[in-house]
């Protein structure tokens, strides 16, 4: 104990609690074990002071305090407990301990009550109950805490069946509401799914008796997200569960790990140990309440004696039990080396989970594959990766017991392993099994399913190594791909898939499609009819995996709009020049209307596409803005800048030159957009010609007008962007040098590219412009005045001008 002499006066005590905090030497369990300790003996002392030698008044630590969790700035809950024969008294002494604490700017959530208003509070409130649960004495009378503990203890068993369940939904809205540890960028350490209220949750169901968490690493779990959370308090000086990202760093310093990614990769180790065992917990509460709902009707019909499980087999050496798939009594793990991925398979197909004690019966006796495998273990793999939604859950229990890693040693670099990017819902792993149950959706369209799944299991696994992932995926790939025994050809397709994963949404999106070059390059690349149908397939997959800021009907269309040139190409077929593309009927006539007219033409048209998914909301792309403008030098910065001025957000752009027809001199740009109000509804499409008029002539002065915009409202701090990325892509096309700009999107960035291209003397033969969550991904085709493409020297000189522009 610490000598309360020291510690009872708040001077004394803020000064003991102050060096502790600094010890550098003291931090995890021993630093909040010993800050308990103290705020123990100064609340004694405070205590003692106040009611030396009372009788029938204790004072009690529940919730975290009571399970000495004391994190930096955490609360601290108190109960002063009372047998109700000097009110008085005991509200004297309430405002003797409380003012203190508040006085020292500590939190305090307290609570004065009797034994019996206790009981009553904790029956009404489900959260006042659990945190009764950890009550643990400080001061006082020892034996009215004791009792209370005893009665409230009582209490939770008695009703347990009725009390579970509503636990139960608490954490199911809490885990709808704050979302999944394991994921998140930027986490809540407390309120996420596999959380510490979620531990909470699990010692109140092991404290009913009813059923029991897996107790394997989830001490260590609990313990490390609560380490990451004294490291935030230190860090911010808060009282914050919040992983904010600007603070990762700083935390992950605190606690000697190497950057924010080694940081959110420990909590989401932890979490995922939490959330497992959440689920097998409470499939475990369930299995027992049913059981005891129906036992007493099966009793009267069956006269005494406990009924055995119904077993139903399910394949060799697996069979269903209560709802769960197990190990049959005859199955030998440590002599059927493919028993767990066959009663995975078995699992996901019936869309049962697996047992936890027959997955850590595996475990223990699981031996490493021989390679390549026997074709029933790729069987067995491919038809769990095949089996939809239910992979999910059974993938993750593999997992947590090790033998994911025992089947694929590369996964462990990928396990975990965050995904710095806002479009991507998910970690490696998590998103490479997504990939997996989306590609089972496409099974029917693609003439190899297998070597689709295995490639959408390994279309990332170079994630975990440096340089480009797609590059080092190829080597990983191939080395898997033979040792789960694929033959040769099938080897190179695989590897051929994970090398060009992203081949087909790039290049869609970012390049001209009427440009020979660009389909000719993807042809060689993918190199067979058979290859292209299967990269068809997991580009879909990958992106529907990614977020719903990642595929679109637009980039589906696009995409089908390539695989439908290329396979022409790889038919034998000579891909048509762009001089001889034929416009629609609705462009040459906005064409023929503005050389008529010698001025800009608009056409505004509301766009809604139907969605990636039947399941889905429609997809809302906005509104199609057409232009159609006598070829002119500024059209880009000046048809950008008009629409950042009237606060329209663009979607995707494309720019192109159109050929008009024979017997009409000049030439015309035509500019194919979508746009979409920030706020509020659509301008006139007359305001907007109007004013690209205004922009083309020079009477609009853009630039002065966003500078006002953006003074008269600054925008808000949050997380520092990566800097804008600029490079000239090479041997892209034989007409034009493409330039691609990588950045934050923002407004007024088109204008921004627009006028640095223009002041830069090139001139925009086409741009596609598409946006990725908050990222921009744009390509600029363009040609010296002549119509050619730039020297090598003077287009890398273009590209670092517009960079240094972006970054001003």
């Amino acid at each position: 104990m610490h000598g309360q002499a020291e510690n009872s006066g708040p001077g004394g005590y803020a000064a003991a609690r102050l060096r502790l905090l600094n010890e550098k030497a003291r931090s995890g369990p021993p630093r909040r074990s010993a800050l308990a300790g103290l705020t123990d003996d100064w609340l004694a002392g405070l205590f003692a002071a106040g009611a030396p030698g009372a009788r029938g008044v204790s004072l009690v630590a529940v919730g975290g305090y009571g399970r000495a969790e004391l994190s930096p700035r955490s609360d601290l809950d108190l109960l002063l407990l009372h047998d109700g024969s000097a009110t008085g008294a005991v509200s004297a002494l309430a405002d003797r301990l409380w003012y203190p604490v508040w006085d020292l700017g500590l939190a305090l959530d307290h609570s004065v009550r009797t034994p019996a208003e206790a009981r009553r509070t904790a029956g009404e409130d489900l959260k006042v109950q659990l945190g009764l649960l950890d009550a643990r004495h400080i001061a006082g009378d020892l034996g009215l805490t004791t009792a209370l503990r005893t009665t409230v203890l009582a209490d939770w068993r008695n009703q347990a069946p009725k009390r579970l369940p509503a636990l139960r939904e608490l954490c199911e809205e809490r885990a709808a509401r704050q979302g999944e540890l394991q994921y998140l960028l930027e986490p809540d350490l407390k309120e996420a799914r596999g959380g510490l209220r979620d531990v909470t949750a699990l010692r109140a169901v092991a404290a009913s008796w009813l059923a029991d968490a897996p107790r394997e690493g989830l001490a260590e779990a609990r313990s490390g997200l609560l380490d990451v959370r004294d490291a935030l308090h230190l860090t911010t000086g808060r009282a914050t569960d919040r992983l904010a990202l600007q603070e990762q760093d700083q935390v992950a310093a605190e606690l000697g790990l190497l950057d924010a990614d080694a940081l959110l990769r420990q909590v989401y180790e932890a979490a995922r140990v939490i959330a497992y065992a959440g689920d097998v917990t409470w499939r475990e509460v369930g299995r027992v309440l049913r059981s005891r709902s129906v036992r007493p009707r099966l009793r009267a019909m069956l006269g005494a004696g406990k009924p055995a499980p119904e077993r139903s087999p399910l394949a060799e050496g697996v069979v269903e039990q209560d709802g769960e798939v197990v190990l049959a009594r005859a199955a030998r793990p440590d002599r059927d080396p493919v028993l767990p991925l066959r009663a995975a398979a078995a699992a996901a197909q019936a869309g049962l989970p697996l047992n936890l004690h027959a997955v850590r019966r595996m475990a223990a006796g699981a031996r490493a594959l021989p390679s390549p495998w026997p074709a029933e273990a790729r069987q067995q793999l491919l038809t769990l990766l095949g089996s939809g939604r239910p992979t999910v859950d059974v993938w993750e229990a593999l997992e947590a017991e090790g033998l994911i890693s025992l089947l694929l040693p590369d996964w462990d670099r990928v396990r975990c392993r965050p995904q710095r990017n806002a479009v991507h819902l998910w970690t490696v792993d998590r998103h490479l099994i997504e990939t997996a149950v989306r590609a089972s959706a496409f099974t029917r369209r693609v003439s190899r399913p297998d070597l689709l799944l295995i490639a959408a299991l390994l279309h990332d696994i170079g994630k975990g190594w440096p340089g480009d992932h797609s590059v080092a995926g190829e080597v990983i790939a191939r080395d898997v791909a033979a040792r789960i025994g694929f033959d040769p050809a099938d080897v190179t397709v695989v590897a051929t898939l994970v090398r060009h994963h992203l081949l087909l949404v790039e290049t869609a999106t970012r390049r001209d499609l009427d440009d020979p070059a660009t389909v000719r390059s993807v042809a060689e690349a993918v190199g067979s009819p058979g290859t292209l149908e299967l990269l068809h397939a997991l580009t879909e997959a990958d992106a529907l995996a990614t977020g719903p800021a990642a595929w679109s009907s637009w980039r589906a269309a696009l995409v089908a709009d390539l695989v439908k040139r290329v396979s022409a190409v790889l038919a034998g077929q000579a891909p048509p020049d762009p001089e001889e593309a034929l416009p629609t009927a609705q462009h040459e006539r906005l064409a023929l209307e503005a050389v008529a007219t010698g001025a800009p033409v608009l056409s505004l048209r509301a766009q809604t596409e139907p969605a990636a998914e039947p399941s889905d909301d429609p997809e809302p792309l906005g509104v199609e803005l057409l232009i159609a403008v006598p070829e002119q030098a500024g059209v880009l910065p000046a048809v950008a800048g008009v629409l950042a001025v009237h606060r329209l957000t663009v979607r995707t752009a494309e720019l192109r030159s159109l050929d008009l027809p024979d017997g009409v001199d000049g030439s015309v740009l035509l500019l194919d957009w979508r746009v979409a109000a920030e706020y509020g509804s659509l301008p006139q499409a007359a305001r907007l010609r109007a004013d690209l008029v205004r922009a083309l002539d020079g009477s609009l002065d853009i630039s002065a007008r966003l500078a006002e915009r953006d003074a008269a409202y600054p925008r808000r701090r949050g997380v520092v962007a990566p800097p804008p990325r600029v490079t000239v892509a090479p041997a892209a096309s034989r007409h034009a040098t493409v330039i691609e700009v990588r950045a934050q999107d923002a407004p007024g960035l088109l204008f921004r590219i627009g006028r640095a291209l223009e002041d830069a003397a090139v001139r925009v033969r086409s741009a596609h412009v598409s946006t990725l969550g908050a990222n921009a991904v744009d390509a600029f085709y363009v040609t010296q005045e002549q119509g050619v493409p730039l020297p090598g020297e003077e287009a890398v000189a273009v590209a670092r001008k517009l960079e240094e522009a972006l970054r001003a």
